[in-house]
């Protein structure tokens, strides 16, 4: 029962780590001036939706709340994939996994402006509930 659980979690972090590549696959394509049009129109649709911290289906309604991560965003990405032209594609896969290997990329400018909001939203909670 433990071992199955096991080899079910390590299931899931490679099938995450690989759409996380992907991601990265399909932000390196859009980038190439030899996609067509409308496939960088979708794949920028499905490399912003899946950067952002806004769902379709908000986390909190049970079960449909992870439908997004789990059926509609790897749907996108394999429909974007689809689209790119296989030359561009390996070129971008190449450019991923080299990406990937450098660890996490960091931000500091965006990770001090949402602390800065967290800190500010905090001080109005505390505010508002000391008042």
């Amino acid at each position: 029962m433990i071992q199955t659980q096991k080899r079910y979690m390590e299931t899931l972090v490679t099938w995450a780590k690989r759409l996380k590549q992907q991601i990265y696959t399909l932000y390196y394509a859009y980038k190439d001036q030899r996609v067509p049009w409308y496939a960088k129109v979708f794949t920028a649709f499905v490399v912003a939706y899946a950067f952002s911290p806004i769902d379709l289906i908000p986390d909190f309604i049970p079960v449909l709340g992870f439908l997004d991560e789990v059926i509609l965003l790897p749907l996108g990405i394999r429909l974007a994939l689809l689209m790119i032209p296989e030359h561009v594609k390996t070129e971008a896969e190449w450019k991923a996994a080299e990406k990937m290997s450098e660890g996490k990329p960091k931000n500091w400018i965006v990770g001090t402006v949402i602390l800065i909001g967290w800190g500010v939203f905090l001080f109005w909670i505390l505010n508002t509930l000391s008042s």
